[in-house]
């Protein structure tokens, strides 16, 4: 046997995260063990379980410090609160049958215990200890997460000490907010009125990226640390290298135009795979995206059709939509469309019905006299409901 587990429960400075192994004694669980209790390091001392001084419980348990502790309050915390709590939840484990009884004298737990220097209470140091051990401990033996899970959580989850989400595409249509300001007092101004949602991204158009630079990604997270940020380059040329910097620029999208080389836009699309970034292709003034697409070795992660503001009162061409989405069909990801180029609130509905993921909305909102309410119309067309909202650290 070869089980890990993992928790976090609990509120700083006294938040309790546990990660643990249970396995057989003579696998490579128990030569840890034994390793772990004959080879001490500074600060980090392992030790034993007990519920009290000589009554360890069974499995045999061994915890070690993740901080080093580096003062006598410090190991008090570890050789009181915390070690009871490990030793107890093991117990109570095993007493209503999370680990079989007829075991315990086969098996070994190590389990790594994170005290928070500035933590005080001891009360909530045991309280949190044992409950993340007693949660590990149920995972490990069932073997949560599976897989499955693991890929339906994985865009849908916050790190809590991060403070942030990593925004990903995964439940379209969003609203996309163009910015093609060029005052960066403004942009902050337009920034501080938009609704928090999980459905509303921010393009860096191509102008304010002309203006301000790159950088200007970082004072938008500045104002909205989460939020999902496009640069809008229209990259023509050396895409590798400018999807490099957009990367760099901490953006989680460049924009390739549509009219580059082939060679370009298949070094464009890698480079973004290979950083981790949203590559989309805009088809500004491409006569036939899909031909454009056809011609690829490899697909973006977005297409945009684009309709330009100097020809707003042209037709939309979005039925070259479903084939589009179809050249995706049997890949490892989905191809997402966006539509961009005078979408009102009373056209959201066709778009949506013509199968655009994304609805890019510029002056609509940014030039709006009441930003917010504009911005909350197009939400409310979408149709779509908040992540998460009541959702808390345990929750699956």
């Amino acid at each position: 046997m070869f089980l890990v587990g993992e928790a976090l429960i609990g509120k700083e400075p006294e938040i309790a995260h546990i990660d643990l192994l249970i396995g057989d004694k003579a696998g490579p669980v128990g030569t840890a063990f034994a390793s772990g209790l004959t080879q001490l390091s500074a600060g980090h001392t392992p030790l034993l379980g007990v519920i009290r001084p000589n009554l360890p419980p069974k499995p045999s348990t061994l915890i070690v410090p993740k901080v080093t502790v580096k003062n006598m309050g410090q190991a008090a915390q570890i050789f009181g609160p915390a070690q009871t709590a490990v030793a107890k939840a093991v117990a109570d484990a095993v007493a209503e049958g999370v680990i079989p009884k007829d075991s315990v004298e086969d098996l070994v737990i190590i389990v790594s215990v994170f005290i928070h220097p500035a933590a005080k209470d001891y009360d909530a140091i045991y309280r949190y200890n044992y409950g993340a051990t007693k949660l590990a401990l149920e995972r490990a033996m069932a073997g949560f997460p599976d897989v499955d899970k693991v890929l339906y959580e994985k865009d849908r989850s916050t790190h809590p000490i991060m403070g942030f989400r990593v925004t990903r595409l995964w439940d379209p249509p969003y609203l996309q907010v163009a910015f093609d300001l060029v005052d960066l007092g403004e942009v902050r101004r337009v920034l501080a009125a938009l609704p928090d949602s999980d459905h509303l991204l921010i393009e860096v158009g191509t102008p304010l990226a002309k203006m301000l630079g790159m950088n200007v990604v970082k004072e938008i997270r500045a104002v909205r640390p989460g939020a999902f940020v496009i640069l809008d380059l229209k990259t023509l040329d050396t895409g590798n290298l400018e999807v490099r910097l957009a990367a760099d620029a901490a953006a989680d999208a460049v924009v390739i135009s549509g009219l580059a080389p082939r060679k370009t836009l298949e070094l464009s699309i890698n480079e973004a795979r290979k950083t981790g970034i949203y590559s989309i292709i805009d088809m500004l003034n491409v006569p036939d995206p899909l031909a454009v697409l056809k011609e690829l070795s490899v697909l973006p992660d977005v297409v945009e059709l684009h309709r330009a503001i100097d020809m707003e009162s042209s037709a939309h061409a979005w039925g070259q939509i479903p084939d589009i989405k179809a050249l995706a069909k049997g890949k490892d990801r989905k191809l997402l469309v966006a539509v961009a180029g005078g979408i009102r609130v009373d056209t959201i509905g066709d778009a949506l019905k013509a199968g655009a993921d994304i609805l890019v909305v510029g002056r609509a909102i940014t030039r709006s006299r009441d930003i917010r309410d504009a911005a909350e119309q197009f939400l409310a067309g979408l149709k779509q409901t908040e992540i998460d909202q009541y959702r808390i650290m345990t929750d699956f």
